[in-house]
């Protein structure tokens, strides 16, 4: 196995396990820990997604480049990352913006926190959905490739 084929591999694994950890299992328990209060979560989740969108960025771009050293990599693997590429970069240029000014509303006022939810969650959360099937993707046919 080339070094750019077991990079863009591993990569892949690494980004999903992130996705998978952080989106999934951390973000929903957070408001279950003792004393979490809505602005404390939606504070540390700003912080939690904005150091985990950078860090899917690098690994996207890092992927990318492997594939474009390497030679031979099959056409789904090239469709699976260019999905899972533009899910994150529709997350950040489209939803996170959203999110960031209903998060703001909310710790500017705390008292008067929206019982409703925000759609935007949903989106945010359908693109995971979207990153974490291309991911999937993109890992097994590395592996049989």
């Amino acid at each position: 196995m080339a070094a750019s084929h077991a990079l863009a591999l591993a990569l892949t694994f690494i980004w999903l396990g992130m996705v998978a950890a952080i989106s999934f299992i951390e973000a929903p328990l957070k408001f279950q820990a003792p004393g979490i209060t809505i602005p404390l979560g939606l504070g540390i989740g700003r912080l939690v997604f904005r150091a985990l969108n950078t860090v899917e960025a690098v690994w996207a771009v890092a992927i990318v480049v492997a594939l474009v050293v390497g030679s031979c990599w099959p056409t789904t693997a090239l469709v699976a990352v260019g999905v899972a590429a533009a899910a994150l970069v529709v997350q950040i240029v489209a939803i996170r913006p959203v999110l960031s000014r209903r998060t703001d509303a909310v710790l500017a006022a705390p008292d008067d926190v929206p019982v409703h939810r925000s759609h935007a969650h949903l989106w945010y959360v359908a693109f995971d959905l979207i990153k974490v099937a291309s991911l999937i993707t993109l890992g097994t046919s590395l592996i049989l490739a």
